[in-house]
């Protein structure tokens, strides 16, 4: 059975930040104070937008906030022939 997961840093970001709150970070993207405390503890996997706008919030790419990871190795896509 595979294991994957996200990695996210939005705490390690809010801290760097001027130490703003999960709510002052909630209002700033529009979510709830809650959806911000189940994204940093990985309880909650954010849409893509809102990653997007967590990102972008903290003018870094959105690598910085979140990376993917799996136990899968992946899949070679055979090249199409031409």
């Amino acid at each position: 059975m595979s294991s994957d997961h996200i990695i996210n840093h939005v705490r390690k970001l809010r801290f760097e930040n001027g130490q703003i709150t999960q709510q002052q970070l909630a209002d700033r993207v529009g979510v709830t104070r809650q959806t911000i405390i189940a994204i940093e503890s990985g309880k909650y996997a954010p849409s893509l937008p809102l990653a997007f706008r967590l990102a972008q919030t903290f003018g870094v790419p959105i690598e910085k906030v979140f990376q993917y990871e799996t136990d899968n190795p992946p899949h070679e896509v055979p090249r199409a022939e031409t």
